[in-house]
Parts: structure tokens; C-alpha cells; sequence
């Protein structure tokens, strides 16, 4: 794991030492920290990390505003680090484009293997993939260029708003309850899971639905999950 760029972003110096030592131990060296919200932007765009922690609570620019910047250029894996445990804090923090949401005080163990889960994913959607472009309506997959297209037109997406798409699109006219599309996207336990996958939902009927508040793509079946239908074929 020499290779992986981690960022780590906190203004704490116990808590950047806690995780560097952490992350060592679990094989990654190449550790860049971080003490202040602007610094973490500009240092970004330079390093380009794998996956960045980052704190909620830092001088400068808080976590929330640092991620929504560094998603108008990149897309490595954010996992937030908070004292704050509200709910609404969680979903701000997956709304503005994180990934994950870790509330202090954590298990340093935790916070690396999340950091490992991400690179699993990050690199599963990275193999080369030799399937067929997918059509769906006006929608267009296509597999091996991460692309989505409606009507032609490019349509930027996240990296998981990607991968729930492409896995709704292998499956599509299936229901699929919101436990199975966590535990599959995000390769965790699913208890808990309900307002991470209606957030990313949300943000992907707002990109690829005419009209997200009656969707004629991604819908939901009351009690039982989502499907993702053509709506020329019902």
C-alpha cells in the first residue's frame, strides 16, 4: 500500500499523530497532514490524494466547504471526521459530497480500514471493464468510460452516484431494497443505512430525471426499495 497518497486533515496534533501512526501500521507511508481548511484545497490539487480524512471543525475553511471545493476538481474518496454525531450533520456532511462520516472520539483501527474500504472501491471502479454501453430511454451507460449520457449530453456524476446507476442499469426492472444497494456499493453492514442511500438518490434523480419530484427512471417501491425502469418501455 507504499503507493497510496492519504491525506489527513485536522487541526489537532494528537489527532494527526494518532492517525498517521494507525495508518503505518496498516502498510500505507506516503501520509500528508494537514492543520488548516485552506491549505487542505491547495494541497490537494497539487498532491492529488487517494482518499482524504477530514476533520469537520478546522481554521480557516470548515470540512464542509473544503470538500464542496475539492469536488469542483476531484473525486478521491472524503471520509469526515466529526465531534458532531447529529444526523443532519452526517447527511450535510454526504450531501456536499463525502463518502463516509466518522464521529469523535473514533477507534484509529476504524478510521483505516474505512480508509482501505475506499481504495477496494476506488479500484474496482477503476478495472478496465469490457461490457456493452447500457440503453435506457434517453439514458446511455457506458461501462468503460464511467460516462452517463441523457439524450447525448454528458452527465457529470460522482463516483457513487456512478455506481448505484450502473448496478440499478445491471439490474434493471428488479426491485432492490436500500439494504442490499449499501451493503453492494459500499461493501459495509447496512444497519443505519436509510438516509445515506436516500441522499445519493436524491442527488441522482436531480441529474438524470426531467422532473425529480415524479421520476420516471429511479423509482421507489414503497417498503421495498428502488427500481430503475425505461420509461418508454412501461
Amino acid at each position: 500500500m507504499n503507493e497510496y497518497k492519504i491525506m489527513i486533515v485536522d487541526d489537532e496534533p494528537d489527532i494527526l499523530e494518532l492517525l498517521e501512526k494507525s495508518l503505518s501500521i496498516e502498510g500505507f507511508r506516503n501520509i500528508i497532514k494537514i492543520d488548516d481548511g485552506l491549505a487542505a484545497v491547495s494541497s490537494c490539487r497539487k498532491v492529488q490524494p487517494d482518499v482524504m480524512i477530514l476533520d469537520v471543525m478546522l481554521p480557516g475553511l470548515d470540512g464542509y466547504e473544503v470538500c464542496k471545493r475539492i469536488r469542483e476538481f476531484s473525486h478521491c474518496p472524503i471520509l469526515f471526521l466529526s465531534s458532531k454525531n447529529d444526523e443532519l450533520d452526517k447527511i450535510l456532511g454526504l450531501a456536499v459530497g463525502g463518502d463516509d462520516y466518522v464521529t469523535k472520539p473514533f477507534s484509529p483501527k476504524e478510521v483505516a480500514f474505512r480508509v482501505k474500504a475506499q481504495l477496494r472501491r476506488t479500484e474496482y471502479k477503476q478495472r478496465p471493464l469490457k461490457e456493452q454501453s447500457i440503453k435506457i430511454g434517453a439514458l446511455r451507460i457506458d461501462p468503460e468510460g464511467c460516462r452517463v449520457m441523457k439524450d447525448e449530453k454528458d452527465i457529470e456524476l460522482t463516483a457513487r452516484e456512478f455506481e448505484i446507476l450502473q448496478y440499478m442499469a445491471q439490474n434493471i426492472g428488479r426491485v432492490i431494497s436500500r439494504e442490499r444497494l449499501y451493503e453492494t456499493i459500499w461493501g459495509e453492514d447496512s444497519y443505519g443505512c436509510d438516509n445515506t442511500i436516500m441522499v445519493h438518490i436524491r442527488h441522482l434523480r436531480e441529474k438524470i430525471e426531467s422532473n425529480p419530484a415524479s421520476p420516471e427512471y429511479l423509482i421507489t417501491m414503497k417498503g421495498l426499495g428502488y427500481k430503475l425502469v425505461n420509461p418508454y418501455e412501461e
